[in-house]
Order: C-alpha cells, then structure tokens, then sequence
C-alpha cells in the first residue's frame, strides 16, 4: 500500500499537430515565447508559466535565447473551477440534491415516516487545459501546436502543471498525430 501513497497520477488528454516546412528543431534550438496583449498584462502569472514551459522546453533540448531565436513559443493555460456532487452512496433527485433513502421508524410512543437527506456539500473540480504554439520566425508559419487537457480534484495547479507540459510535449518535435492518454507521475 505505501507504493500507492508516494505518487499520483496526472492522465492529460493530448492533442498535437507538427507541420515543419523545414528541418525540424535539434538539440539547442533557439525560441523565445511570444505573448498575446491579454497575457502581457497577467505579468507575474505568465512569468510563472513561461519559467515551467521553460524546463520542459529544456528537457526535449530547445533553448530559451531571444537574440538568436528561430522559433516563437507561445503558451496558454486556463484552469475552470467547478462545483460537483460527491459520489458514492446515495443517489440525487431531480433537483440535484443527494438523498440516501427513505426510512419507517416506530416505537411505544409513536411511528416516523420520511426521507433522510445526508450532509453532503459539492466540492471543487479543476478543469484544465494548456495548449502550446510554435510558430517559425523566418517564414511566419506555424510549426507546432499542442494542447493537454487534464481534470481532477487537486487543486495545487504548480504540481500538476509540469506533468501536463511534459505530456503535451511528448515526442517533439514529431509527436503522434491526434489525440491520446498520457499519464505521467508526480509525487504526492
């Protein structure tokens, strides 16, 4: 049982396209990231961001040097918060209530007819998606474009987001065209 309690699993669902009109980016390719005006002003959000893309970019071999860059990266991430039902015993009404049964109560002094309702509350559900563009700085075209969607109830979003980045880049710079289930493990 130990084994199961030092990692967790983050499964991203992957989406990824290559198109390169030439040679593909080797080992120590030059980038430097590009940032639509709505990300300018997120400042120390987009920093932070950029800083985990950084790494991951580092360990499929691309380099962050602005002077000498021959792609443009850009990366977005967007995580939606929502509220749901725990599961698990019990079962939900119309109106979205959970409700565990109904229950007949009798005695000396009297009988009880009527329904319990447990306390349960909803809880967060984080909604995840990054996505990671790659446009060649000498032609304009874009090269690259990747995206990862993952959801769960953790809600510390810097443990989960470099497994996502690490599987949103899984096999560049020719990954599997389409969609696919990439889980990585992080440490609990």
């Amino acid at each position: 049982m130990t084994g199961c309690t030092t990692v967790r699993l983050v499964d991203s669902d992957v989406t990824a396209f290559s198109r390169w009109s030439v040679a593909p980016p080797g080992p120590g390719t030059p980038y430097r990231f590009e940032r639509l005006p709505s990300q300018q002003v997120m400042g120390t959000q987009q920093d932070q961001l950029e800083a985990l893309a950084r790494a991951a970019l580092a360990r499929v071999g691309m380099e962050l040097n602005p002077a000498t860059a021959r792609l443009s990266v850009q990366v977005m991430f967007n995580t939606q918060i929502v509220e749901r039902w725990p599961s698990g015993g019990g079962w939900y009404d119309g109106f979205g209530f959970p409700m565990s049964g109904f229950f007949l109560e009798g005695g000396s002094r009297g009988a009880a007819l009527g329904l319990s309702f447990p306390m349960r509350f909803p809880e967060p559900y984080y909604q995840r998606e990054l996505s990671i563009l790659m446009r060649d700085l000498g032609s304009g075209e874009l090269v690259f474009e990747t995206r990862a969607a993952h959801d769960g109830v953790w809600s510390d979003t810097v443990a989960v987001l470099p497994a996502m980045l690490d599987a949103a880049l899984l096999g560049f710079p020719q990954p599997m065209s389409g969609t696919r289930r990439v889980n990585i493990e992080i440490p609990r």
